[in-house]
This record gives C-alpha cells, structure tokens and sequence, in this order.
C-alpha cells in the first residue's frame, strides 16, 4: 500500500534542511548550495504553516503570496514549480493560474 502512495514520486522531491545544513553556518551539515533543491533550506515557507501555501479550492492565497514577497529563495522556487509543472499550491509567490498564465507567455 504504501510503495503504490509513493509511484511516481521523484525521490529528490524534498530535501530535509536539516540534511542539507544551517544557511551560513559552515559546517552544518552538506553544502546546500552545491544540491538542486538547496533553496529549501533557505525558503521562508518552511518556517510558516503550509496550508496557507495550499489553500482549499476559493480560499484565499494573500498570507502565501505575502511570505513570498520577501523570501530570498523565489525564483528558484518559482522555477522549480514551472519545471516540474506543479499544479497547487502557491510557489515563487504565484497560483497554479499565474504560472499557467506565465507558460502560456513564455
């Protein structure tokens, strides 16, 4: 049961900070610049609820999109969501709309 929850599932999918180590402090831990996914460990959404980061259907995204305005990791979260074409939630401080929007620009 739970190998067919996890099918599909891309095993770098989410890097644990504590794996990756402390945002300036040598020595924490591996080098998180050097790992795909080291913007995680700087990302303020990590700090705060992640239901505000995945609303329900007509609930509000401003608390989400308000995080991400001052989050030094945005475009690098921004990115991965437009890579890996992620259909919820708030990522780089835009909607599941707004990055379909921004695809259909580019």
């Amino acid at each position: 049961m739970t190998e067919s929850l996890h099918r599909g599932v891309p095993e770098d999918w989410f890097v644990d900070p504590v794996f990756l180590g402390v945002p300036g402090v040598p020595g924490s831990g591996r080098d998180y610049d050097e790992h795909p996914l080291g913007w995680q460990a700087d990302a303020l959404c990590a700090e705060t609820d992640p239901e505000a980061f995945f609303p329900e259907k007509g609930g509000s995204t401003r608390d989400a999109k308000r995080i991400c305005e001052s989050c030094e990791v945005r475009e690098q979260c921004l990115e991965y969501a437009l890579q890996n074409d992620e259909r919820f939630g708030i990522w780089g401080g835009l909607s599941e709309r707004e990055r379909r929007k921004l695809r259909k620009q580019a």
